[in-house]
């Protein structure tokens, strides 16, 4: 059952929140607890009396009383288990404070800290957020996506934890790059919070020392391979299509030769993305375009040196090359003009 559904007012045009729960459920939901924001009115509407302290606080105050908290907090890992509790009990107040605070935040909600959380996932583990999607449970995909309470999804983030960042393989506990991925659409895109959704497809994993740390929280297996992995990700993305057709599905740190198969063979069926290949890709093509306008010079003037051609090495030079076709090279005299070094040298 949905918690809550969005309506408009027939007369002002208004956009509201038509609410299912009351009381201390309602008080447990992210996505509709204000905590002593609540009014008088609201109190008594929803069955709050006697849950709340007295005072009534704006967001204002709230936003002074966490940024107080969270400067307390003498880690930055502790600061990034902070932001997620407050994120798992108040997603419009996490959202105004990292709004307000974002040269700040952004280095503990994604990188670098980020990476820090994953390498310690199962073992910082407060409260669930998103779908883990297994071998044993694919075959429910649809009672899963079904049971999820949000009105409706529009963006998917979604990894197998094999590449995660520079870390590598880090199974579930990669979940911690979609929940980080989707903090920033939100607050940079603009993006309702509760349209997006972290996936985690815990495909097991070959790390070896998560296999054998009895803490680990995911598919305690080697990971999927071949046939057997195609054909789960195979179920996953038609169980995004039957549930949620409207959503872009976004590829996140998948392993490089992963990456460029299921880009290639989802692209025409369903509306996806690779922030890997696809973002990193047109953001440094559009730098280098501004870069061109101020030496008032072309692409095809220049020589490019990619160091690192993993997917945002590999996005990176796929744009320069159309670009570099686009003023009217061909396709070998383009890729003359893109020197590629990985870290064994000069790749030919």
């Amino acid at each position: 059952m949905k918690n809550f559904a969005i309506k408009i007012d027939p007369l002002t045009s208004e956009e509201y929140y038509e609410v299912y729960l009351r009381g201390q459920k309602l008080l447990n939901d992210p996505f509709l607890n204000k905590a002593s924001a609540f009014t008088q009115e609201e109190r008594m509407s929803l069955n709050l009396e006697g849950f709340l302290r007295y005072e009534i606080s704006n967001i204002d105050v709230q936003v002074e009383r966490t940024y107080e908290a969270y400067t307390k907090k003498p880690t930055d890992l502790e600061k990034y288990i902070y932001l997620q509790g407050l994120l798992n009990r108040n997603e419009t107040l996490f959202y105004r404070f990292l709004l307000e605070h974002l040269n700040e935040m952004l280095p503990i909600v994604y990188t670098p800290t980020v990476g820090t959380a994953c390498l310690e996932m199962s073992h910082i583990m407060r409260r669930y957020r998103g779908i883990y999607i297994n071998p044993e449970n694919i075959s429910a995909i649809d009672r899963i996506f079904q049971n999820i309470n949000q009105p409706d999804i529009y963006l998917v983030v979604v990894t197998d934890g094999e590449r995660i960042l520079g870390l590598g393989d880090l199974g579930s506990d990669g979940m911690g790059i979609p929940i980080g991925k989707v903090n920033l659409y939100v607050a940079a895109g603009g993006i309702h919070p509760i349209t997006t959704l972290p996936i985690s497809l815990d495909v097991g994993t070959n790390n070896e020392r998560l296999l054998n740390d009895p803490l680990y929280l995911g598919y305690r297996k080697p990971r999927l391979v071949g046939k057997e992995y195609d054909e789960f990700i195979e179920k996953f993305v038609l169980g995004v299509k039957r549930n949620f057709p409207n959503a872009l599905l976004q590829w996140e740190d998948f392993a490089k030769h992963k990456a460029f198969m299921l880009m290639e063979r989802y692209r025409d069926r369903i509306l996806s993305f690779n922030d890997d290949i696809q973002g990193t890709g047109a953001v440094s093509l559009s730098a280098l375009m501004t870069a061109m306008k101020i030496k008032e010079s072309s692409f095809k003037e220049q020589k490019f040196v990619i160091v690192g051609m993993g997917q945002a090495g590999s996005g990176i030079a796929f744009n320069i090359k159309s670009m570099l076709m686009e003023e009217g090279l061909s396709d070998e005299a383009s890729s003359n003009l893109i020197f590629a070094v990985d870290q064994f040298g000069l790749l030919c």
